[in-house]
């Protein structure tokens, strides 16, 4: 090995230097390494060779340092600041969080949980920025190579392969305008699911293929007036029509008073609806993540009601 390679400098000398420059004085610096005085005397001595500079001169009973160790103990803390990021080490601090979070849902969510979501998450972490993206159901099986960390949708369970929070679960409702013709009624009939139009919501998880098949056994058909991926159109549409639309329980009870709806029971046997927070395995460890989707869990779990507590028909 040539003498120009031994004279480089390895990471534990660097750091001998690092806390040389920083304290200027022999005897604390071998206090803060755990070595002798006599120890990093010499690895001073071997660094002034390297670097063919003093680095620390006597000032009468102290040290200062030269021109070239004072540039090096600024190029030295930029250095051990970021290997200790690669290796782990930092503790997350919301507040210096700058970057970016995607997160996909239905535009339910988007309309009325996100504002709630940004507002408690910016007051915590004021630089982070989010980014929102309607949910497709094909995204299950590309949520590692898609730009989306965080996504929340409908299904009977878990999905394999996926990391994932269930945030509750609740049951189908029928819901009208409040000046409906069923406005009245808490329960509705086989023929007047028949007689009624429908409006469908088409995005996110299955919320009413059920409802075909149940009456698919009895020899009854609906009549879909129309399909569209976005609650907001659906509802827009329900207010000026005299269409069904069927819907999750939490979402009847949340929207009640503002959309004046009037909520009904359906007179077949219906699915439980579940309710899940999903994201990617490669997220697992990464710890901004885990302090987003603890928050993100915490505020959708909070927009669930307890089905066994509600009677939503009085």
């Amino acid at each position: 090995m040539s003498d120009e390679m031994n004279q480089k400098p390895n990471l534990n000398l660097l750091y001998t230097l690092e806390v040389l420059l920083a304290e200027k004085h022999v005897s604390r610096a071998a206090e803060r390494l755990n070595l002798t005085q006599s120890a990093v005397s010499r690895q001073l001595s071997h660094l002034r060779d390297i670097y063919r500079d003093p680095l620390l001169v006597r000032n009468g009973n102290h040290y200062v340092l030269t021109p070239r160790a004072q540039r090096l103990g600024e190029e030295l803390e930029g250095l051990f600041h970021n290997i200790t990021k690669v290796l782990g080490h930092t503790d997350f601090d919301p507040q210096h969080f700058d970057e970016t979070f995607t997160f996909s849902s239905s535009d339910y969510v988007a309309q009325f949980i996100l504002p709630e979501l940004v507002d408690k998450l910016t007051n915590m972490a004021p630089a982070m920025q989010f980014a929102y993206r309607l949910w497709e159901p094909d995204n299950l099986i590309k949520l590692g190579e898609i730009n989306v960390q965080l996504a929340s949708t409908m299904l009977p369970e878990a999905p394999l392969g996926l990391s994932s929070h269930q945030i509750g679960e609740d049951i189908p409702v029928i819901v009208t305008r409040d000046k409906h013709p069923l406005s009245e009624s808490k329960s509705i009939t086989e023929q007047q699911l028949t007689d009624y139009p429908h409006i469908r919501i088409s995005g996110g998880g299955d919320k009413d293929s059920f409802l075909d098949k149940e009456m698919r056994l009895r020899h009854l058909k609906r009549k879909i007036l129309v399909s569209t991926p976005f609650f907001s159109s659906a509802f827009a549409l329900l207010q000026q029509t005299d269409a069904l639309l069927t819907v999750p329980l939490h979402i009847a009870v949340n929207l009640k008073s503002t959309q004046k709806l009037h909520v009904i029971d359906i007179p077949f046997n219906v699915p439980t609806h579940k309710y899940w927070l999903l994201w990617h395995p490669k997220y697992d460890h990464e710890p901004s993540h885990r302090w987003t989707r603890e928050h993100v869990l915490s505020i959708m779990r909070s927009s669930m009601y307890s089905v066994q507590k509600l009677n939503v028909t009085e």
